[in-house]
């Protein structure tokens, strides 16, 4: 599990760098097009026999799966990744508590209320309006995200629905990567590096999720899945040199501990961001 949050939150940190290059719309749809081929060649998912009812729920699946990599992205060209994640949390934070009845989830909504209100240091923070409302943003399809592979999980065998659900994201986000890269997505070095950024995003987490949930209780996954900020940080200062007040920091432990919180009894399932 620490391997597999540490690829995720690595990867973005290493998809960040090439915003220069090839912007965020062109980097997320380089990320989603390569998970999507990498996905196809593990999982070699069959298309015939499928209902339009099975076709229809794999293109809401990939609609979403595209538009929380592109809303996350761009919100990354605007904040920093760990506030970015902090932000994003706060997605399945909700879907955590909404699957519980017990009095001890508004301590958890409390506290992460808490964080988000510390973050913005209560209106005055330097932060990017628009960054911090696509991470929210991200942060509701992650939610959506969660729900989605649900039922996804139920009607289709293994990955297959994942598989035909990123290359429907893909092929979504072939006007947004042109319209912001156009020929640069073509440059080698770009097509290396984005290939590097959907392994570490999606084929190793992915992997290492499927096993740690075969020995692990759902419950600790979730837990386990709540320092994902706290990671997000870390990364951006090793690879982004981006660093954080103190207040940004209390404020990220603050999101990491009602997270953690809420989802010890809760099933929270991976995401493939």
């Amino acid at each position: 599990m620490l391997a597999g949050i540490a690829s995720v939150q690595f990867g973005a940190a290493f998809a960040k760098s090439l915003f220069d290059e090839v912007g965020p719309g062109g980097t997320v749809f380089l990320r989603v097009m390569f998970a999507a081929l990498v996905l196809a060649a593990v999982w070699r998912p069959a298309t015939r026999g499928l209902s339009r009812s099975d076709w229809r729920l794999v293109a809401v699946f990939g609609l979403t799966l595209a538009a929380m990599n592109l809303s996350f992205y761009e919100s990354l060209d605007r904040i920093p990744l760990g506030v970015a994640v902090t932000l994003e949390i706060l997605g399945p934070l909700g879907v955590a508590i909404a699957g519980s009845r017990r009095a001890l989830d508004l301590a958890w909504v409390a506290i992460a209320a808490a964080g988000v209100a510390l973050l913005s240091d209560f209106g005055g923070a330097d932060l990017d309006g628009l960054g911090v409302a696509l991470a929210l943003v991200a942060g509701g399809f992650w939610a959506a995200y969660i729900l989605l592979s649900v039922r996804v999980g139920r009607r289709f065998p293994g990955g297959n629905g994942l598989a035909l659900a990123m290359g429907v994201g893909a092929v979504m986000l072939v006007p947004v990567g042109v319209a912001d890269a156009g020929a640069d997505l073509l440059v080698p070095w770009v097509l290396a590096a984005a290939l590097a950024v959907a392994i570490l995003s999606s084929a190793i987490p992915y992997t290492f999720e499927m096993e740690a949930l075969r020995r692990l209780p759902a419950g600790v996954f979730g837990v386990m899945m709540s320092i994902e900020p706290a990671m997000a940080a870390l990364a951006g200062f090793i690879v982004l040199d981006e660093g954080l007040a103190t207040r940004e920091l209390v404020a990220i432990l603050l999101v990491v501990a009602a997270s953690a919180g809420a989802a010890r009894n809760a099933n929270v399932p991976p995401r493939d961001a």
